[in-house]
């Protein structure tokens, strides 16, 4: 809590004029008229200085979390000088005839908003256990972003962070407690989360949806929303402080995907001043929209239902219900020709994305061995029958430079197969060609930082792919031996300031080591597009199409030539 000095201090902001002693004679004046009869227990009121000082502060308060934006007023929340907004709408709800339709822009609404807790996560399956979640429910009307400000008054123009959740596409939220941006606002910088529409609400293509279309186009609607809410915070995040041209995207895994999508977008890309990528990219998308729109009528049919008038009318959770039965389809992107005119990786080949700083990279460990062998025991013969299922005519040149020398090397040269099959090789092609075609510097990472045991009141349970745990009544059947390294999603809560608000992890001093160094980079970035700080190791650029200087983020983190150039210049032959 600030002391009383300081709250009163606070009073004399430039929204607010009056000074306690001439706040104090009005309050006194409306109650006195207000009540007719004896007013000796509101002169004594009006005469004590500290109820008059706690009224002023009362009011006081209110003024310092009021912003009034072009659309309205909102009243939000106040954390030890970070003034914070939530559930802020960016768009119009995606409902009725906007279901599976472009985001519409938001509506003006009258008097003042509140903005102090969350709006509804979007429409999504519990696929990744606990992520942790503090949204106001779940609804198709999900379209809120959520500001986190060190600005004290409007044109103080600090830079802006805007963060998209992770989730495969498919889960996920901006009220993730690791997430938060309140960290990050408290190092100078406007932190903002946004959400954004899922699985088949996000990416349902349809030949009639198509049709309908002004764009010639259908899917892609999730990429469309974190659009829109670029586009509100370009028009908008000056009332809060934030300078709207410094406007620096990151997210990870499908967050880190989306943040390559908006730099290869022409919906996007002119309103970016700098990306960060967290393990993964759009450059390894082909899915065509002829062929996103055969599985999307495919769905449809399935369901006998015949037109996009009853997919608009069947209730959300149906949807969701039937995407979850075995054998349904997956919807995701596609390359479109609107929000796509081409496939990312073309577009980046042709030097037509964002030309701005690039910070991006992976984890050591983003998925284990099983990913490569399944459950055969790691040996050499199963190794390599495992990769020449997998490659077929193509494996030999996979052998070549994924080589274990014996089976006591199998795990870990399957483990990085594995993970670069995932999504490491898509990362590391977006930092190589953008380096060579985007006119800017590019920053390359590789996080090693393994998390810690976790405590007690977890002891058993089961970590998940894109965030949260699932809890174990017993004894798990068959479960993956334990990781080595750092795995999927684990950086998240180290690069943003908030390993506390996980209770899973018991977090020991090297995490916190760990973790001011990874954030203190990151805030660099945002600030000045570059890394590099007072206290901080070296962090050279990448050089495109050359052997390139990593910088791996662990207890002491320190540059190195990248080791593995061969291994993706391998996939990527085999990937064109």
């Amino acid at each position: 809590m600030r002391s009383l000095k300081s709250r009163r201090d606070g009073f004399h902001h430039e929204s607010n004029r009056y000074s306690v002693k001439r706040i104090a004679p009005r309050w006194f004046l409306i109650n006195r008229f207000a009540h007719p009869g004896p007013h000796a227990t509101y002169l004594k009121a009006a005469m004590n200085p500290r109820i008059t000082l706690l009224a002023a502060c009362a009011l006081c308060a209110s003024a310092q979390t009021r912003i009034t934006t072009p659309l309205g007023a909102l009243d939000g929340t106040e954390s030890s000088g970070i003034r914070i907004f939530r559930g802020v709408p960016f768009a119009q709800p995606p409902v009725g005839n906007l279901r599976f339709a472009p985001p519409a822009p938001a509506a003006k609404w009258g008097g003042v908003r509140d903005a102090k807790q969350f709006g509804p996560r979007c429409m999504q399956l519990p696929l990744f256990g606990d992520m942790n979640f503090r949204s106001n429910g779940m609804s198709e009307d999900c379209l809120y972003l959520n500001i986190w400000t060190p600005a004290k008054r409007a044109g103080e123009r600090l830079p802006v962070l805007v963060y998209y959740y992770g989730g495969g596409f498919q889960a996920g939220d901006g009220s993730e407690p690791r997430y938060d941006g309140e960290s990050m606002a408290r190092k100078g910088i406007v932190a903002i989360t946004i959400s954004y529409r899922l699985g088949i609400f996000g990416f349902m293509a349809h030949p009639e949806l198509t049709a309908e279309s002004s764009n010639h186009a259908s899917g892609n609607y999730a990429l469309m929303d974190q659009s829109a809410a670029l586009h509100w915070v370009k028009a908008n995040i000056a009332a809060f402080g934030g300078d709207p041209s410094r406007i620096t995207i990151a997210g990870e895994s499908a967050g880190s995907s989306s943040v390559s999508a908006q730099m290869a977008s022409p919906l996007s890309r002119d309103l970016i001043a700098g990306a960060i990528g967290e393990s993964g990219s759009t450059l390894t998308i082909s899915t065509t929209l002829k062929d996103a729109e055969a599985n999307g009528s495919k769905f449809a049919e399935s369901l006998g239902l015949h037109s996009v008038k009853e997919l608009r009318e069947v209730p959300a959770q149906k949807l969701l219900d039937a995407v979850a039965k075995p054998g349904a389809p997956r919807f995701g992107i596609c390359v479109d020709g609107y929000f796509f005119p081409e496939s990312p990786k073309a577009i980046y080949v042709a030097g037509k994305q964002a030309h701005v700083p690039l910070l991006a990279g992976w984890n050591s460990e983003e998925q284990g061995a099983r990913g490569v062998i399944g459950r055969e025991p790691p040996t050499l013969a199963n190794y390599k029958a495992a990769v020449e299922r997998l490659y077929s005519n193509r494996a030999a040149e996979v052998l070549k430079v994924y080589s274990p020398a014996g089976d006591s090397e199998v795990e870990n040269v399957a483990r990085s197969l594995a993970g670069d099959r995932f999504i490491a090789f898509g990362t590391w092609k977006w930092t190589d060609v953008a380096a060579q075609t985007g006119g800017k510097p590019v920053f390359r990472y590789y996080y090693e930082r393994a998390r810690p045991k976790m405590t007690p009141e977890f002891a058993g349970a089961t970590a998940n792919l894109a965030g949260g745990v699932t809890r174990n009544s017993g004894p798990v059947r068959d479960a993956p031996p334990p990781p080595k390294g750092a795995v999927h999603s684990a950086e998240i809560e180290y690069a943003m300031g908030n390993l506390e608000s996980n209770k899973v992890y018991a977090w020991e001093p090297d995490d916190f080591k760990v973790s001011k160094t990874m954030q203190e980079y990151f805030a660099n970035f945002i600030k000045k597009g570059d890394p590099n700080g007072a206290g901080l190791p070296k962090w050279p650029t990448v050089e495109g199409g050359k052997p390139a200087h990593v910088m791996h983020l662990s207890v002491n983190s320190h540059a190195e030539l990248e080791q593995h150039r061969g291994r993706y210049e391998v996939l990527d032959t085999i990937t064109r």
